[in-house]
């Protein structure tokens, strides 16, 4: 049989050389990931689904010390996995379903928004484990709220006021709670939130385990720790690294009349309309007017901010995290926490006036190992802010020159003047539009009254840094069709025209006593003048030496190194103030000098919550009242007196109050009567009240004897009253039916008299 090409012949015995076997290598399991962490097999099946295979660095810090059940303060930048840090030993931890047992976990986010986020995040991560989670927010109905918290939850994330509300009005005992979680703490307490967190608190067992989430680390947050968790060990991870570095910066130098028109031309000429883009505007009045905008022009968007109805800002978040729009207008609501897996690009259209809040802005993009863009439009009152980032960043600003490069630059001109005609044919037709701006106006006038300073050395440097002389922005130089390189250029020279002569010599005469004044003052100064235009030009020159690349050549990648050189040493101690010290010489002439500021006063000033500084220059002391506001306030906190019959001063309504997510002061130990109202109208059985009466009647002797709960008491002895009277009060109640229709016959016989 004739063989084939490619087939060995069936009947011949083929011989197979078998090479010689080779002793195998141990191989090594990789560790360092979840499986290596001891977790039981329902967590590491919902991690794994989720799409976690390795943990990030401060996971790999984290989990193991809340595991071992340590109380643990972590500190990281946004978008390093802080959420999976507190759920997956939450999971570990309460392991399955108890009904009997109540809440076990506890979980307080700063706003509504994070808080649902959280719970999608416990639904995907616990889909194995069988736990019921309930969300407990304001704005929310309270009698939905009572029911989830009848249903013995096990894992509850809220906010704090309304938590804190609903354990007051269910009189809720929290001794089952193991494990609590205080996500975002920083925005907690800038939120004015730390009286509910205390309150909170000092309701929860002693034997809890806690666990403390924070993007930064200030004073109060130090001190909230010492009081509140037993132990706690401190982790700050990525802390130097305040931006991640796939996160590109770009900042957009504009005039304010031409700020929409500059957002016009990002959305529409640079960015993918297909990539999804979240706005920061700086008022609630700016987010609507945006929104209208962006409707009119066909940019298809939604909007977010704090006083929007609950479930239209549960809506919009839906539409932009699932796709449904590619535009986001916010406020600084939706700055901390939220997480937007497929988010592209961050637009800061007002420029954030405190450095750490603009971390939390562009921190919502470039998360988990993505790529990400922040453009930030600065107009001149914002460009001290500017510099503020920078010096808290740490990083040099380069703005953009003729013939350099670097992150500051501008639009070109013909692109801002199409969105710019089109923005005005649009405001002619829509009155809506006019009006709104109007609005705007003034809200930003407010704003800027309330918008906090910047220090005084940026104040001071802005005036030197050459933000008049900026180029267009590199990355509107790669559009050929746009670049008007002929216009831009006379348009700088324009602007940078100086006549040589001033009024008095062009205008008047040779032999006029002007012009001869004018002649013997520029004789006088000469060399002020000449060195004023050195320096000026020395400033130019360095500042395009800086934006310009220094070398050409190609950089040498780990792989090289480590083929060139066997043996590689590294600086013990990797941290860029070593990188950067001065001589030794220059130490030992400083050693007796004590600087009055620290080396890094900018990155505290940026972290810090409460500025002692400027918190104590808006305390004043009114003696006279002269001003008009003071008399207002003045008067408003008096009432007339119909007995002393004079002005008495009032009480603040808020003494005694805690303020709720949505605004509301409720009393801080007083209960209204909504949950027995709630448990009549539901027909709820007293089984589980007749269970636990042993506990409530000791917690009850052991209550405070104050005035609201000798109150709440009587009103519990007049509900359990029965409605059938007795024969005594049947009696009083007629002598008092009597003694009315007595007096209302005296009223009729005097009145016919007077008639």
């Amino acid at each position: 049989m004739a063989s084939l090409p490619g087939f060995a012949n069936p009947n011949e015995a083929v011989e197979i050389d078998t090479p010689e076997e080779k002793p195998k290598k141990k191989t090594s399991k990789k560790s360092g990931g979840f499986q290596s962490m001891g977790l039981s097999f329902n967590v590491i099946k919902g991690v794994t689904k989720r799409g976690y295979q390795q943990p990030t660095p401060i996971q790999r810090k984290t989990i193991p010390l809340v595991l071992e059940g340590r109380d643990v303060v972590a500190m990281a930048r946004t978008g390093s996995g802080k959420t999976a840090c507190f759920l997956i030993p939450m999971f570990e931890k309460l392991k399955m379903r108890s009904a009997k047992a109540g809440a076990r976990a506890l979980i307080l986010s700063p706003t509504r928004e994070l808080a649902l986020q959280t719970l999608k995040f416990i639904k995907e991560l616990g889909r194995f484990m069988g736990l019921k989670s309930a969300v407990i927010l304001g704005g929310d109905s309270m009698d939905d709220q009572f029911s989830a918290i009848h249903g013995n939850p096990d894992i509850i994330v809220a906010t704090p006021g309304r938590f804190l509300h609903v354990c007051i009005e269910m009189e809720l005992k929290l001794t089952s709670l193991e494990y609590v979680v205080f996500d975002e703490a920083d925005r907690l307490f800038e939120m004015g939130l730390g009286e509910q967190l205390s309150e909170i608190v000092n309701r929860l067992p002693d034997s809890r385990q806690t666990v403390l989430f924070s993007a930064t680390l200030p004073k109060v947050l130090v001190e909230f720790a010492k009081a509140g968790l037993n132990d706690p060990v401190l982790l700050r991870l990525d802390v130097e690294s305040k931006i991640p570095e796939e996160l590109q910066l770009w900042y957009v130098t504009v005039r304010p009349e031409e700020r929409v028109a500059a957002l016009l031309v990002l959305l529409k000429d640079y960015i993918d309309s297909q990539q999804q883009t979240i706005i920061f505007a700086a008022t609630r009045h700016h987010v609507e007017y945006l929104h209208m905008v962006l409707d009119r022009v066909g940019i298809s968007n939604t909007y977010i901010y704090s006083n929007l109805d609950p479930s239209a800002r549960k809506i919009n978040a839906a539409k932009f995290s699932t796709g449904k729009v590619k535009v986001l207008v916010v406020t600084d609501v939706a700055a901390r926490g939220i997480d937007i897996p497929q988010l592209d690009n961050v637009i800061n259209y007002n420029f954030p006036a405190k450095s750490k809040l603009f971390v939390h802005r562009v921190g919502r993009c470039a998360r988990a190992g993505r790529s990400g863009t922040a453009f930030s439009l600065v107009s001149p009152d914002e460009h001290a802010h500017l510099l503020d980032l920078h010096l808290f960043l740490g990083r040099p600003l380069a703005i953009v020159t003729k013939n350099g490069e670097g992150s500051v630059g501008k639009i070109p001109q013909g692109l801002l003047e199409e969105q710019h005609e089109a923005l005005l044919t649009l405001h002619e037709n829509y009155v809506d539009l006019v009006s709104m701006k109007k609005v705007t106006e003034n809200a930003y006038k407010q704003y800027i009254r309330s918008r906090p300073a910047a220090s005084s050395d940026s104040n001071r440097r802005v005036k030197e840094m050459p933000f008049d002389k900026c180029g267009t922005h590199p990355i509107f130089k790669e559009r050929d069709d746009y670049v008007e390189e002929e216009r831009e250029n006379l348009l700088d020279q324009m602007k940078s025209y100086r006549p040589q002569g001033t009024i008095f010599e062009i205008c008047g005469k040779n032999k006029s006593q002007e012009y001869l004044a004018m002649k013997q003052k520029r004789s006088f100064h000469k060399e002020k003048i000449s060195s004023f235009h050195e320096t000026q030009e020395r400033k130019e020159a360095e500042m395009e030496a800086l934006n310009k690349s220094e070398s050409n050549l190609a950089i040498s990648t780990n792989d090289d190194i480590d083929d060139a050189f066997e043996k590689v040493i590294l600086p013990k101690k990797r941290k860029l103030e070593h990188l950067y010290k001065k001589n030794k010489k220059q130490k030992l002439r400083d050693d007796n000098f004590i600087p009055y500021l620290p080396a890094d006063r900018h990155t505290e000033e940026g972290l810090a919550v409460n500025n002692f500084q400027n918190e104590a220059t808006k305390v004043q002391l009114d003696l006279t009242l002269d001003s008009e506001d003071a008399m207002r306030k003045n008067a408003q906190t008096k009432k007339w007196d119909r007995k002393k019959k004079k002005m008495v001063a009032v009480q603040d309504q808020r003494t005694g109050k805690i303020r709720t997510e949505s605004g509301v002061w409720i009393p801080a130990t007083y209960k209204s009567n909504r949950y027995a109202q709630w448990k009549e109208k539901s027909k709820i059985t007293n089984e589980s009240d007749d269970e636990n009466e042993n506990t409530t009647q000791s917690r009850l002797q052991t209550q405070p004897n104050t005035h609201w709960a000798k109150h709440n008491k009587k009103l519990k002895l007049k509900q359990r009253k029965s409605e059938l009277k007795t024969t005594d009060q049947i009696l009083k109640a007629r002598k008092i039916a009597d003694k009315k229709k007595n007096k209302q016959k005296k009223k009729g016989k005097k009145s016919r008299r007077n008639k």
